[in-house]
C-alpha cells in the first residue's frame, strides 16, 4: 500500500543500517524529505546517497542519540534544511553484552541504557517541541519483543521495556497537541545485530527463529513498512501502542 508523504519531513536514527536504512527508503519512496541519522558517518552519507539516486531527498546528520547536543542539532537540522519535523522514528539501539545479571559491570550497563532508552528521552525531548509548534505529528520508537518479555540481556530487556512506557506517557500527554506516538516490537528480524548474535550463539537464534509461529526471520523491510503506516494519515486514531512485529511470537 503507498501512503503519500509528501511535503512531510521524516527524521530516522540508526539509519546507516538495518530496520533504520529501510525505513528511511520507505519514506523516500514516499515523497518524505528524510534525514538519516547515525553515529557512523560514511555509511550514512552512503544511505543518503542511495535515496537521492533513486529520486529522493534525503540529508544526514551525524548523530551519538546519547548526546543532548547531537540530539539537539539533528532536530534543528530537520527544520532548518526542510521547515518542519513532521515524523520522527527513534531507531537507534545496541544490544549490548548478554551476561548474567550479577556479573554486568557499570559500563555494560550504561551504554545500553544511554543509548536505548535515554537516546528515545532526548530525541523525543526535543521532537515533540517541534511538532507541537508545527501543529501536530507523529513518533514511532523501535522497541523490541524483548520490551515485552525477558528475551536478552538484563540492559537490553530493560532498556525496551523503558521505550514502551516512555512511547505511552508521550501519546497520553501529546494526544491533545496532535502528536501520535506508538512503538514496534520487532521479534527476530535478519540484521547485523541479529547475525552478530547469531555469530556469537547460533543454536539461541535458531531457537528463537523456531518460536515464531512463521518459522523464518522477518526483514527490515517488514518492520519499516509496520513504521510507515504508524506515521501515516491511515493510522491517525492509533497512538500509546506497543506493535509486535514477531512472526506470531507474542501470540504463544
Amino acid at each position: 500500500m503507498a501512503y503519500n508523504l509528501a511535503d512531510k519531513t521524516a527524521i530516522v536514527t540508526g539509519a546507516a543500517s538495518g530496520i533504520g536504512e529501510q525505513t528511511a527508503e520507505r519514506f523516500a519512496q514516499e515523497g518524505a524529505n528524510v534525514v538519516v541519522a547515525d553515529v557512523v558517518a560514511e555509511e550514512g552519507q552512503n544511505v543518503v546517497d542511495e535515496l537521492e539516486s533513486a529520486g529522493g531527498t534525503a540529508t544526514f546528520v551525524e548523530t551519538d542519540v546519547s548526546d543532548p547536543a547531537d540530539v539537539e542539532a539533528l532536530v534543528q537540522t530537520a527544520v532548518e534544511t526542510y521547515g518542519s519535523a513532521d515524523i520522527a522514528v527513534n531507531n537507534a539501539g545496541i544490544e549490548g553484552r548478554d551476561a548474567p545479571l550479577a556479573e554486568l559491570t557499570m559500563d555494560d550497563w550504561n551504554r545500553v541504557i544511554d543509548i536505548n532508552l535515554k537516546g528515545v528521552w532526548l530525541c523525543m525531548k526535543h521532537e515533540l517541541r517541534e511538532m507541537v509548534e508545527n501543529g501536530g505529528g507523529a513518533i514511532v520508537n523501535t522497541s523490541s519483543i524483548a520490551g515485552l518479555v525477558a528475551a536478552g540481556g538484563p540492559p537490553y530487556v530493560a532498556s525496551k521495556h523503558g521505550v514502551l512506557g516512555l512511547t505511552k506517557v508521550a501519546a497520553t500527554q501529546y494526544a491533545q497537541e496532535d502528536v501520535r506516538v506508538n512503538a514496534v516490537c520487532p521479534g527476530v528480524i535478519d540484521t547485523e545485530m541479529v547475525q552478530r548474535a547469531a555469530d556469537e550463539d547460533p543454536d539461541s537464534i535458531e531457537q528463537f527463529v523456531q518460536m515464531q509461529p512463521l518459522g523464518r526471520m522477518g526483514t527490515p523491510e517488514e518492520i519499516a513498512n509496520a513504521v510507515v503506516w504508524l506515521c501515516s494519515d491511515e493510522a491517525s486514531f492509533v497512538t500509546g501502542n506497543a506493535y509486535p512485529v514477531d512472526g506470531g511470537y507474542m501470540a504463544l
